[in-house]
């Protein structure tokens, strides 16, 4: 069994996940007193998602300067939006620089997590037997680290090559190869126009369009990089831009019969001027209110898709074959059609209303959390759960974000949940918990916000099995700040060592 190491240092903690939440909430920690943290992280290296999608074109569509730690800003980005190689050597450096580095403990997989009620204690155990004991959890895993691919008839049977974009296999040429490419969200929005050049056949199957925006990502010229490193508050100047840019987004899915419109007026102009062939275009238009999906960022894709040799099908995939992909005819039923194809490429996103299972996360009197979530996924703003003490979520239920930087919230979260912890060690209790109608009231007011957005026409990532959304913050970046700049003592329980169940203080 391994043990935090003991001090007066305050609680001892346990991080599972080492991307930016995990490094930004135990840079947090530390930079307030407590001391003992150790992050878990499954994969060699830290990173979180820019370590795992190195697929040809991967960056960020959120600018660098608000896609970045606000005590850490960076001042020679390469372009305004970085790529993964960039984004994923700016994390290390933070975490270097702020000494959290040499926390992350790589290649342990947490398998379950269970609170020990006597003890006040969180269990965590790895995939390989190992146990680790801390006095607080935070579960960092967030909502884009499982790869989702979608069952297929006939998937197994394929003769040729397949993998997943967030598991690019860079060893496998596709130079003059038959490639399918099975989705059309925002990582194959980045990668489509990088491959296509070289395969000798590029099928892309779609099935549903997208709305897409402008993205300038030309490298930053020598004179404008200067500037950004000497010349006094342009930094400043450059993120509050992108903030209120980012906002702006936001405005237009709440109010879809106003802004929105303006929006989607600006979209359709663009993707027009982008797609010249009428047929092409049909086929890409999206069905659905702007921003109702995630709108992408992309000024190479819809071009790649009239390059002569990629196909855009939005015929609906049948199943596999071990020559390739048949989808269905869409004018003659049962009549189809057979692609020939040497690789697939799963486009097909993550589980995002999976969050960390199928770890398993017990709490109070044995209550699983996937049971506990069984009719969605809530948290009181995201982080905590009743029933489940001293646990803490990054990038939980409902704190994604369709237009702005998830690093404002995972800043703000790392500083709600370090006054927990605060407020855990300044009266000597041994657990802090949520309330149960403090959580409730929450969610009730959270999910009567999506009323009348665009977020609720049509089906989406962004909801569960009961349609439910379930991943994003109905509103601005400004407005989680608010909520969560103090915490509220009033809204949590805090409980005794000797036993458990008593209440120190309302």
């Amino acid at each position: 069994m391994y043990r935090a190491p003991s001090a007066n240092a305050g609680p001892e903690v346990l991080i599972v996940g080492a991307g930016f939440g995990g490094i930004g909430a135990a840079i947090e920690l530390r930079r307030h007193g407590i001391e003992q943290v150790t992050i878990l992280e499954k994969a060699p290296d830290l990173g979180g998602t820019w370590f795992y999608n190195s697929y040809p074109g991967a960056a960020c569509d959120v600018p660098s300067h608000l896609y970045s730690y606000s005590y850490a800003q960076r001042r020679n980005w390469s372009r305004l939006c970085s790529p993964q190689a960039e984004i994923h050597a700016y994390l290390h450096e933070v975490a270097r620089t702020h000494d959290v580095e040499r926390l992350v403990h790589t290649g342990v997989e947490v398998g379950a997590c269970t609170w020990d009620e006597e003890r006040c204690r969180w269990s965590v155990h790895s995939t390989d037997g190992t146990t680790y004991e801390a006095d607080a959890l935070i579960i960092a895993t967030g909502q884009l680290d499982q790869p989702a691919v979608p069952s297929i008839a006939g998937a197994e049977s394929f003769a040729g090559h397949s993998f997943h974009s967030a598991a690019w296999d860079h060893s496998y040429p596709l130079a003059g190869k038959r490639v399918g490419v099975i989705g059309t969200g925002a990582s194959a929005v980045q990668f489509v126009p990088e491959i296509a050049p070289s395969v000798a056949q590029l099928t892309v199957f779609q099935r549903t369009g997208n709305w897409f925006l402008p993205r300038h990502n030309r490298r930053y010229n020598p004179l404008l990089k200067r500037a950004f490193e000497r010349v006094p508050g342009l930094q400043a100047l450059r993120r509050r831009f992108v903030f209120e840019y980012a906002e702006s987004l936001t405005l237009a899915i709440r109010h879809p019969e106003t802004i929105g419109r303006v929006g989607a007026a600006r979209s359709e102009r663009f993707m027009r001027s982008q797609l010249k062939d009428p047929h092409t275009r049909a086929r890409a238009w999206p069905d659905y209110t702007f921003g109702c999906k995630r709108i992408l960022f992309s000024s190479h894709y819809l071009p790649a898709l009239e390059r002569a040799n990629v196909e855009l099908v939005t015929d609906a995939i049948e199943r596999f074959t071990p020559a390739g992909i048949h989808t269905a005819a869409s004018s003659a039923p049962g009549d189809g059609r057979e692609h020939e194809l040497d690789c697939v490429i799963w486009a097909t996103g993550f589980k995002t209303t999976d969050f960390m299972f199928p770890m398993r996360v017990g709490g109070r009197e044995g209550v699983d959390l996937h049971e506990h979530w069984s009719g969605g996924a809530h948290a009181h703003l995201g982080m905590c759960v009743p029933g489940f003490p001293n646990m803490f979520l990054m990038y939980g239920p409902n704190t994604n974000t369709s237009g702005g930087s998830i690093i404002v919230y995972l800043e703000a979260q790392a500083s709600y949940i370090r006054q927990a912890l605060q407020q855990l060690r300044s009266r000597g209790a041994a657990a802090i918990e949520v309330r149960a109608e403090v959580e409730a009231a929450s969610d009730r007011e959270l999910q009567a916000r999506f009323a009348g957005t665009a977020w609720t026409r049509c089906d989406s990532w962004y909801r569960d099995e009961h349609g439910r959304i379930v991943t994003n913050w109905p509103g601005y970046m400004r407005e989680y700040l608010q909520r969560t700049a103090q915490l509220d003592a009033d809204d949590f329980r805090f409980s005794a060592l000797e036993k458990p169940a008593t209440v120190l203080s309302a």
